[in-house]
């Protein structure tokens, strides 16, 4: 039986949150939403997703601290970093992620094409 991939999305912009929720549902995946990093690794440690959506540059807790935790946790666990740039460019926060365990990297703005495609191939890989 095919089990619906769970993905968590973490980004403190409710409208990125509420877009990506919108594109991964119809797209068929049961979606959790976290608004920070605090509250997406509570969330992760209650349920691991099979896929993680996370912003980089977020309050409380920054995206890159996060996937470093969930992939401490979770080797095998898909992330998908996203970022608009901060204090540096966000190719240079996207870079670090891949470093850190990120799977994909993409910067804001992104296609919904572009991002549900991503999801799909890092999930088929399971």
């Amino acid at each position: 039986m095919n089990q619906t991939k769970k993905i968590l999305i973490i980004d403190d912009e409710p409208d990125i949150l509420v877009m990506l929720k919108k594109m991964m549902e119809r797209a068929g995946f049961d979606v959790r939403l976290a608004v920070n990093g605090d509250e997406g690794l509570l969330s992760f440690y209650e349920e691991t997703p099979d896929l993680v959506i996370t912003d980089i540059i977020m309050p409380e807790k920054e995206g890159l601290e996060i996937i470093r935790e969930m992939k401490k946790q979770h080797p095998a666990l898909k992330i998908i970093a996203i970022s608009g740039g901060g204090r540096i460019s966000a190719e240079s926060y996207l870079e670090t992620a891949g470093h850190f365990g990120a799977n994909r990297i993409f910067q804001k703005p992104f296609t919904q094409s572009e991002i549900v495609s991503a999801v799909k191939s890092l999930l088929e890989t399971d």
